[in-house]
């Protein structure tokens, strides 16, 4: 049982070194990264709150919020060598799911959307999004709701996201629309933002509809030609040989008699 848990410190902390470049060692991860205490004291806090003992277990989730700003609800399921960098102000709700090896920076939040009125009728109901393997959360990102992210997805800084996004896709915007879907591979991306070009959704609708009135500026302009010549054959027969019009010609032009 100790070597189990010595192991999963030891996995936790190699994590973070293999993932933060500022990392210089296993010591510095363990005496100063928040990261590495909040989830030390969730996996205190989660047996706890399994045992029955729901306030104990906040009282550990609030100890631990208070000296990382980082808040683990006790409910929460937390998978291995979760990483979360700089750490402050992450809100992780009640009925949330991480799967392993997933990264979230500062400012995340994986929280409900139902609202707080019937609030009964809400226990053991899952309110939070679940994280599969391989997820990075950008800086700032809200997950809200029962809402999944697929293996190995990013979701980009300040990105609110409140429907599930498909594996290896990237999700960006308020609210987030997925921009490379199946594109973004294996590769870590720091704040889940793909280190190749990452395409504009609005900027595609704009030049979509710009290629669109340039057809149809087209096709009004060839209209207008065949109209001219419509309209000029029309004069033509009305004339007669000297190139006046015939009596009545504008008359019968305009449908008149």
């Amino acid at each position: 049982m100790a070597i189990m848990f010595f192991k999963k410190i030891a996995a936790d902390l190699d994590a973070m070194m293999e993932r933060d470049p500022a990392a210089r060692s296993r010591l510095m991860v363990a005496l100063t990264y928040p990261c590495f205490h909040a989830v030390q004291l969730h996996r205190l806090a989660r047996p706890v709150y399994l045992a029955g003992f729901p306030t104990l277990a906040r009282m550990i989730s609030q100890f631990s919020r208070f000296i990382t700003c980082i808040e683990i609800h006790p409910g929460a399921q937390i998978g291995k060598r979760l990483f979360i960098d700089h750490g402050m102000g992450v809100v992780i709700g009640e009925t949330a799911v991480i799967g392993d090896d997933v990264t979230l920076y500062h400012d995340v939040t994986l929280g409900g959307i139902a609202p707080a009125i019937n609030s009964a009728q809400q226990v053991n109901v899952k309110r939070h999004p679940t994280l599969e393997d391989g997820v990075i959360i950008g800086a700032g990102a809200q997950v809200l709701g029962d809402i999944t992210v697929g293996k190995g997805a990013r979701v980009g800084g300040n990105a609110v996201v409140i429907k599930s996004v498909p594996e290896n896709s990237v999700a960006v915007g308020v609210p987030a629309r997925i921009v490379m879907p199946k594109e973004c591979g294996s590769e870590f991306a720091a704040y889940g933002i793909p280190t190749q070009d990452l395409p504009d959704p609005v900027a595609r609708a704009i030049e979509g509809l710009l290629e669109q009135m340039t057809r149809m500026q087209g096709r009004i302009t060839v209209l207008e030609s065949e109209l001219d010549g419509f309209a000029a054959g029309t004069a033509g027969k009305a004339a007669d040989g000297n190139g006046h019009e015939q009596p009545g010609a504008e008359g019968r032009r305009f449908g008149r008699n």
